[in-house]
This record gives structure tokens, sequence and C-alpha cells, in this order.
């Protein structure tokens, strides 16, 4: 969903300096899913256009961070903004993208690089959902419960059926899943506090990859309080397979228990509030005020166990090692994390 970028409603503070920004997205090989970070790059260009704007993508797809990095150089930039488009500072963030930076700092010694933080728990954010939410509660009787988020619909049940009270509803919230056990904690932050003062019966929290519980297993729960409703919240910035997972496997639980009415509600996509959050966290990594909570994060943790912490730190990187990954993307190998017994004995470990 694109949005209007000259609604008099959208304000955003100046920056201070015109250095050019370097937007790092995770990268997925789904067509729609790198097209929709692409446009959001180039939605935040059309706000400013004092700096250049470079979206670049971790793995997957390209282009590549390096190659986000030469196009800056080649333009005769030394100082470089580089944000990570990433909901929660897990592994991508903490580690891969800042080995990432490790590598263009060697290539190109005279380049400063400015990183800055995710978006994080913030108040545009879980403004944007209560607004999806608010929806939910207008009446539209005539209209599918699947459609009556005002987006395109990801479920089609065979009837059509009121919305129930927000006490007998249940909120579903899906993060992505991470290797990353500070990252995890998040996500059950976020659903807790967009949960709060709500007005619905409850909330569960559950993942679509990785750690546990997995989407499956949060229905299983969801149902356990017998409601009349289950909304699902797919915690994602932009669409890809694995939001496109989550709406199939919604509709197969839609099917197995078509008398609890399922909601499924979109990723967030291009939306004013996303737009805000990248604007402060560019404007704090312009200034140099970058923040970030290192005491339980698992890097520093195993730094410490092997009497090596050296001053750890956020701001800069988490480590030297080669950039590779613990998780599977292609989804006909082993998933190494779906024994939970096996999961606990290795989530803490850093590689």
């Amino acid at each position: 969903m694109k949005i209007d970028v000259t609604d008099e409603s959208l304000s955003l503070s100046p920056l201070p300096l015109k250095r050019p920004l370097l937007m790092v997205g995770h990268g997925t090989r789904d067509p729609d899913g790198r097209q929709t970070f692409l446009d959001f790059a180039h939605t935040y260009q059309t706000l400013n256009r004092s700096r250049p704007v470079v979206p670049c993508f971790l793995e997957l797809t390209g282009p590549t961070i390096q190659q986000g990095v030469e196009s800056c150089v080649q333009q005769g930039y030394t100082e470089l903004t580089v944000l990570p488009i990433l909901l929660f500072a897990a592994r991508h963030n903490k580690f891969d993208v800042t080995n990432e930076l490790d590598r263009a700092r060697a290539k190109y010694p005279q380049v400063k690089f400015h990183y800055g933080r995710h978006f994080g728990i913030t108040t545009g954010i879980l403004d944007l959902w209560r607004q999806r939410l608010a929806k939910l509660d207008q009446p539209q009787p005539e209209l599918p419960v699947s459609q009556l988020n005002g987006e395109r619909s990801h479920l089609e049940p065979s009837t059509q059926q009121p919305l129930a009270l927000k006490k007998d509803t249940v909120l579903l919230f899906v993060g992505r899943g991470s290797s990353d056990p500070d990252a995890n904690g998040d996500v059950y932050k976020m659903a807790r506090m967009l949960w709060e003062g709500s007005g619905y019966k409850t909330v569960e929290t559950c993942f679509i990859g990785i750690t546990h519980p997995r989407l499956e297993e949060g229905f299983r729960r969801a149902r356990l309080y017998q409601p009349k409703h289950i909304i699902v919240l797919p915690y994602f910035l932009f669409t890809g397979a694995l939001v496109k997972k989550i709406f199939d496997i919604t509709a197969q639980q839609q099917k197995l228990y078509p008398e609890i009415p399922l909601t499924c509600l979109p990723e967030m996509g291009i939306q004013p509030q996303l737009l805000s959050v990248l604007r402060d966290r560019e404007i704090e990594a312009q200034l140099g005020q970058v923040q970030m909570n290192c005491e339980m994060c698992k890097f520093r943790l195993a730094a410490i166990g092997n009497g090596a912490d050296n001053g750890h730190s956020h701001h800069h990187h988490h480590g030297h090692h080669h950039h590779h990954h613990s998780h599977q993307h292609n989804h006909n190998t082993p998933d190494p994390y779906q024994d939970l017994e096996k999961y606990h004995q290795r989530i803490w470990q850093a590689p």
C-alpha cells in the first residue's frame, strides 16, 4: 500500500546533514517483497532530495551492501549513514550487517560509516497497529470478516459473519523468529504493549520460524480461550515468503476450525508511521545519538565468557566473523530449530 507523500499530515523533522543514507533491508527471493522495499526507499527519498537514499540488501537478492557502498563512493562521498531496516536487534543487525561494514572499511579506509539502530519498540509502530485494529470495530456487516481491514483480503470464508466483541476476541501476534533470545523477548514486549488497554480478551505470541512457539501452536493456544474471533497480526515490515506463509497457514486453520472466524491483517507496508520512525533513526545516526542496551546480547555474553569483552558496542560492531547464517531459507532443507529440546541447547550459543 503506497501513501501520498504530499499529504500534509506527514510532517518529518528536517535533516541536520546532507550525508548519504544506505538503507539495508533483510532481502528476500520474493519479487513482491523486494519491490516493496525499493518502493519504500524511493518514497523516503522523495520526502527529502538533499542527499541520496541508496537501498541495498543483506542477502538473497541485490543490490548488496557492498554494491551500495560502492555506489556512494563513486559519487565522491566519504561519510555514510547506514540504517538497518529491521524491526528488532537480532543477529542480522548486531552481527551480519556490521561484518559487511567491516569488509567495506577494509576496502575503503577513507570512508567513515555512521551505523544507526533498528526500528525497535516505538510509539509510531504501536499507533499503526492500533489504527489497523480500530478499523475492525467499524460496523461493516455486509463484508466477510477477512475484508474488514480495508486492505486486500487474505482469507475468503464461505460465510459472512459479524465481528465478535473485543472481550471475546484473541489477538495472535506473529513475529519472524530469531536465533537471538534478546530479539525474541522484544517481540513479546511489543505484543504485550499492543494488548494493554485494548479491551481484547488476551494476546498470544508466536513465530513463523526458527524459535518457538510456531504459528500452528499459536493457533492452538488461542483456541484454548474459546474465542469468538481470532485476529492474526503478521509483525513484518513488508511482504515476502514468510508473510505469505502466514496467510496460507491462517487459511488452513480457518478450514480446520470454521467455527472460529479468523481475520489476518496485512503486513505494515509503506506507511507514514514507518517513514517517521525512519527519519528519527537517520537523525540519531547523523548526530551520533545512537543508543542500545547491550546487557542481554548473547554476543556480548559470549565475549565475556571467553574473557574478551573489549568494550562491546552496538554503535560499532559485534565481532569479526565471516558472514554466514544459521537459519534456513530453503524450505526443502531440514529445520535445525524444529526440535524444541535441541533448540534450548543451542539458542544462547553465539557463532
